[in-house]
């Protein structure tokens, strides 16, 4: 099965559940980035997170030892906005969302605006009013393209999980009738937008995650080797369950990080 499996020249690894949970670095952690380092595999951190900014999500993982610049992290917000800007030129865009997405907008030459939107580009957004969907809502109805950043239903947080992007976007879905452009995981959207970045090709490049519908589903979409780390969402005890759900297996699993650096020492010795 291993010879069957594309190299691995490059990784792309998931944050939340896989190596921190919120902002304690999951075991491993450490040992497993300076394994990519020391061997000389490039990597990227993807993330469907579009509340902060590339910038604040190397600050947390070097805050937590961790090697991380800005330039390491892709964020479902930053290829949101560049995809907007793809087909839409410096597009005027209705936002609903927090700091990441409002800064991944500005950085592509996109124009934010209350009225007469070309796109309603829609994430995250904990500061959310009935009047933000209700104008999100009058831009779809007048014409707009809906753009969201990630599917993500339910987030966690400290008090338990939460409402999501997704939850939102269901939201204006529903009162508007448009089906909007998905750009996190599992849409290879995001993941060609960090392969790009990366400089490898999807059939050299492997997708590490602990969800199976997010992290895998869209390895699988982009072509990449998949491996399932059992630090987050998926345990042993409910991985069964959540691969019926997502309709999808990872290429690997593996207990933990360590488990995930032996495996990854083994196929770049090959």
């Amino acid at each position: 099965m291993t010879a069957q499996l594309p190299p691995m020249k490059g990784v792309l690894l998931d944050l939340d559940g896989t190596l921190y949970h919120g902002n304690v670095m999951i075991p491993g952690a450490d040992r497993l980035m300076q394994l990519l380092i020391d061997n000389g595999v490039p990597f990227r951190y993807v993330t469907n997170n579009s509340s902060l900014t590339p910038g604040a999500f190397a600050d947390r993982l070097r805050g937590m030892g961790l090697p991380a610049s800005p330039e390491d992290v892709c964020t479902s917000a930053s290829a949101a906005a560049e995809y907007v800007a793809s087909i839409h030129p410096g597009a005027r865009v209705y936002i609903i969302g927090e700091t990441g997405l409002r800064e991944a907008a500005k950085e592509a030459g996109l124009e934010p605006v209350d009225n007469a939107a070309d796109i309603v580009l829609q994430g995250i957004d904990r500061e959310l009013t009935y009047a933000k969907v209700a104008g999100a809502v009058d831009q779809l109805l007048k014409g707009a393209k809906f753009v969201m950043t990630n599917p993500d239903l339910l987030l966690p947080s400290e008090h338990g999980l939460i409402p999501g992007a997704g939850s939102i976007g269901a939201m204006i879905q529903a009162a508007s009738g448009q089906a909007p452009t998905v750009i996190g995981k599992p849409s290879p959207i995001l993941m060609n937008y960090a392969l790009k970045r990366l400089g490898a090709r999807a059939d050299e490049t492997w997708v590490v995650g602990d969800n199976l519908a997010t992290d895998i589903g869209a390895g699988k979409a982009a072509g990449c080797g998949t491996a399932l780390v059992l630090t987050g969402l998926t345990t042993a005890e409910n991985m069964e369950t959540y691969a019926e759900k997502a309709g999808c297996r990872a290429d690997v699993v593996c207990a933990d990080l360590d488990a995930l650096g032996s495996y990854i020492l083994e196929r770049i010795r090959q």
